[in-house]
């Protein structure tokens, strides 16, 4: 596992095996940022001509190598593109971006400008979540990521940010790797393992409902979806609570182990990511390992919703009436939208906790990737203020998304001539949104209620880029943190 530290050292006199630095377009060429200062005089001055002669622009993502030919101990700097007036993300991006492309190195020196806490904290992030890959699988050679950091940079605060950031780090990490876990090692049981040992590490409570309790319990929608599967449903709850809390929030997320689409069976390419749909249930677990580690004077639940939805001669059918938890009927049209079945059952649960708010999380639709893109959430709710709200929480932790309505005239979509509603809609247009109109349906009057659909951001199918990996990504892990200290704070 990458280790980080924290050190005000001069870059020039480190014993590293790389040293990385912020390059911004300048003048006619590059201009070094702030902290390469040290390695520019012991380059004689010259390592803006040295940048620019190998074809650096400092581009936001550029990655440029440059041989110190023994000045420095270290035997090379990286110069990472940070563009003009880089903001906190962009120094994110570019300390991942150098770090990953130093995999295989044991020690790397991390120099960007950091005049501030927010800073420090984002070259740390941004480090540690670029120096990852997952192994687990692998048998042959391959390059490991850095193994040691050390960041350069002081002041009051900074010792504090550089652990923030670790915990954050660790948390997405575990996400990631969940995400990327294929479905014959992460079946609902293993999930529940996992926030089973998640909670010992990190002194939360937890409660685990298996298939014979849903049964028990009336959560139709977590039975219904799970029914064909070999693998049983789970219903997991984690709660973290604070002495000096005022406030509750209550988390939920979609954690689907693997998605067939059941008897309305998706095509081949549109399955072999599904490993990934328990992106959501992942998010709100590494949410809940961080919180429990940084302590916000808030309490907060997590429900993992967990099932596998497959066909089989006991899958639920199309057309087949489930009852949620709580009473309501859903008639099930089409059994591949089977996450907010799941969610339903979860949203009615968190209600008993009665929460200040709930956010759930969710890869829930198709829809979302083709308003979107596969980079950005889309944030809905029953609060206009609550919305742009977790918006800006979603800004501030540096995770794209972007504020979506609710339209009234949706819900008639959902109308069933045997149920209290279906589970889809007979318009195929607004899917993304319908989905919400879905779940509104199940949050308790009174109650404010935000849904993030991460379907396209939680798995990076793409090459990475920034920190951001091949396959599972963490998507929506920092929001929820974030907003978990904004209802600590009263900012929410």
């Amino acid at each position: 596992m990458t280790t980080i530290s924290l050190d005000s050292a001069a870059p020039d006199s480190l014993d590293v095996d790389a040293i990385v630095i912020g390059v911004s377009p300048g003048g006619d060429g590059v201009s070094p940022a702030a902290g390469a200062e040290a390695l520019d005089r012991a380059l004689d001055g010259r390592l803006a001509a040295a940048l620019g002669a190998l074809g650096a622009t400092g581009k936001t993502g550029e990655i440029t190598r440059v041989p110190t030919l023994g000045a420095v101990p270290a035997p090379v700097i990286v110069a990472a593109g940070l563009g003009e007036n880089p903001t906190a993300e962009d120094l994110r991006r570019a300390a991942g971006a150098a770090l990953r492309s130093l995999a295989g190195t044991a020690r790397a020196a991390v120099a960007l400008p950091a005049p501030d806490v927010e800073r420090v904290e984002a070259a740390a992030l941004g480090a540690l979540l670029g120096a990852y890959s997952f192994d687990s699988f692998r048998t042959g050679e391959h390059k490991s990521p850095v193994g040691e950091i050390t960041l350069l940079a002081e002041g009051d605060g900074a010792a504090a940010a550089v652990e923030r950031a670790r915990v954050l780090a660790e948390s997405v990490k575990l996400v990631r790797d969940l995400v990327n876990t294929p479905p014959s090692h992460l079946a609902p049981e293993d999930l529940a393992g996992e926030a089973e040992r998640v909670a010992r590490e990190t002194g939360l409570s937890i409660e685990v409902l298996d298939e014979k309790a849903l049964v028990d319990g009336g959560y139709g929608g977590l039975v219904g979806v799970g029914q064909g599967s070999a693998n049983p449903p789970r219903l997991i709850r984690l709660s973290y609570t604070h002495p000096e809390a005022a406030k509750t929030l209550a988390l939920v997320g979609k954690g689907i182990t693997f998605d067939s689409g059941g008897l309305s069976l998706k095509p081949s390419e549109a399955m072999d990511w599904m490993k990934s749909d328990m992106g959501g249930a992942g998010a709100v677990l590494g949410a809940l390992a961080a919180i429990g580690r940084l302590a916000p004077k808030v309490n907060v639940v997590g429900y993992l919703a967990a099932a596998e939805n497959m066909p089989s001669g006991t899958a639920q059918r199309p057309s087949d009436v489930i009852r949620i938890y709580g009473g309501k009927t859903v008639e099930v049209l089409n059994t591949d939208a089977e996450g907010r079945l799941v969610l339903a059952d979860a949203l009615v649960r968190a209600a008993e906790d009665d929460p200040d708010l709930i956010v759930d999380v969710a890869t829930l639709t198709g829809a979302q990737l083709v308003a979107l893109g596969a980079r950005t959430t889309g944030v809905m709710a029953n609060d206009d203020a609550v919305r742009e709200k977790v918006v800006d929480a979603a800004g501030r932790a540096g995770e794209p998304s972007w504020g979506m309505p609710l339209p009234a005239e949706l819900r008639k979509g959902l109308d069933s001539a045997v149920a209290d509603l279906a589970n889809i809609s007979g318009d195929r247009w607004g899917g993304m949104l319908v989905a919400g109109v879905f779940l509104q349906e199940f949050v308790q009057d009174g109650l404010k209620w935000a849904h993030l659909d991460i379907a396209g951001p939680s798995f990076h199918k793409g090459e990475p880029y920034g920190y951001t990996p091949k396959g599972g990504t963490g998507a929506a892990t920092r929001t929820l943190v974030q907003i978990a200290e904004d209802l600590a704070a009263g900012t929410l």
